[in-house]
C-alpha cells in the first residue's frame, strides 16, 4: 500500500464518521439536497430522483440519480463524499435486479416505472414483538375486533334509533 492510498483510507474514514450517510443502491428514489451558492448567498435546493448508478470506488465513490423535469430527462453524476451535498434521504425503495439503469433513458411514462420493495417498517416490528403476530395479524386481529363489537351493537333489540345512526356512522 503505498501513501497516497493509505492518506485516501484515513479521509475516507475521517468524512464517513463526520457525514452519516443513508444506505441506497440503484433504483431507489432520493432526495438529494444540494449546497447552491448564488453571488454571495448559500441556499439548500432538493433534486429528487432515480438513483441510476453507484460508483463504490472508496473516496471517489460517486452516483447518478436521474428524474424528469418538464418531460425532459435530467441526470446529474454526484461525488458521494462531495461537501455540496448536505444530506441524503431516501424516499422509496425500489426492486431492480441491475445495479445499473441505463435502460431508463431510453424509456418514458409508465414503463419508465420502477416497483417499490416491501420493507418492514420500525413501526411494524416493535408491533410484531409485542404481539409476537406479524403486522398483517395484527391489523387483521384489530379490524375483527371492530366488526364484532359493531355485530354486538346491531344485533342487540334493545337499541334507540339514535345508537344505530351512530354504529352507521362508524362504518
Amino acid at each position: 500500500m503505498n501513501i497516497l492510498e493509505k492518506f485516501e483510507k484515513g479521509h475516507l474514514k475521517e468524512l464517513q464518521s463526520d457525514n452519516k450517510l443513508p444506505k441506497f443502491s440503484s433504483g431507489d428514489t432520493i432526495k438529494v439536497h444540494l449546497k447552491v451558492k448564488e453571488g454571495e448567498k448559500e441556499r439548500i435546493q432538493v433534486f429528487e430522483g432515480v438513483c441510476i448508478s453507484k460508483k463504490n470506488a472508496g473516496l471517489n465513490s460517486s452516483f447518478t440519480v436521474r428524474k424528469i423535469s418538464y418531460g425532459e430527462g435530467i441526470e446529474r453524476i454526484l461525488p458521494l463524499f462531495s461537501p455540496q451535498i448536505n444530506k441524503i434521504e431516501v424516499v422509496k425503495v425500489g426492486s431492480v435486479r441491475r445495479s445499473k439503469l441505463y435502460y431508463l433513458r431510453k424509456r418514458s411514462g409508465k414503463s419508465a416505472r420502477i416497483a417499490e420493495k416491501n420493507v418492514a417498517t420500525p413501526i411494524d416490528k416493535e408491533l410484531e414483538k409485542k404481539n409476537n403476530n406479524s403486522p398483517k395479524q395484527s391489523n387483521l386481529n384489530k379490524v375483527s375486533d371492530d366488526n364484532k363489537a359493531t355485530k354486538d351493537i346491531v344485533n342487540d333489540a334493545n337499541i334507540s334509533l339514535e345508537e344505530k345512526e351512530k354504529v352507521d356512522e362508524k362504518k
